[in-house]
């Protein structure tokens, strides 16, 4: 669909957010907000009403790309991160998602039409893999391994390779990740 940002709807339930910036209408790439380059948006409909939610960017082919280039920059100095400090981040991304629950539940309802308190549910799930896994990367440690060949070892190293691309179920967004 194609539409204007100055158009964004505003469905009822959207003025019960605390924090308005959680609903981004824009892209983050490369630390910054960009719109489509052609300015065509998609609808964010609530499956309950057909309502529109709001709008978001929908970046072309080449955008796509420039996003890829941006977070394979941003992997580099990541991966020369400390484990500690790379826990920490995703320490403060846990907290953060916590301390916005009830704002997040409200915008995966509206989205996906489940229930409120399964949303909850869900953004506690999630902010449990964030933690865990940052927790985890603290002990990044090789492990040995018995090789198929006579009088030989295998030493496993357990370490980030680089930007993947996720598509997330529609069902269980926040869970998946």
């Amino acid at each position: 669909m194609t539409a204007v940002f100055a158009r964004t709807a505003f469905h009822d339930a959207l003025k019960n957010l605390s924090d308005r910036q959680l609903l981004r209408e824009l892209a983050y790439v490369g630390g910054r907000w960009v719109a489509g380059r052609d300015g065509t948006c998609l609808e964010v409909s609530d499956p309950a009403s057909g309502a529109a939610l709001a709008f978001v960017a929908s970046l072309d082919a080449a955008q796509t790309s420039e996003a890829i280039d941006a977070a394979q920059k941003a992997f580099r100095s990541w991966h020369n991160m400390l484990p500690q400090a790379r826990a920490a981040i995703l320490r403060k991304w846990h907290d953060l998602m916590l301390e916005a629950r009830e704002d997040l539940a409200l915008l995966m309802t509206l989205e996906q039409g489940k229930p409120l308190a399964e949303s909850r549910g869900e953004i506690d799930y999630a902010a449990s893999f964030i933690e865990w896994y940052g927790e985890e990367g603290k002990r990044l440690n090789a492990e040995s391994v018995t090789s198929h060949l006579a009088g030989a070892e295998m030493i496993v190293r357990r370490e980030a390779l680089g930007v993947v691309g996720i598509v997330t179920p529609w069902n269980f967004p926040s869970a998946m990740i």
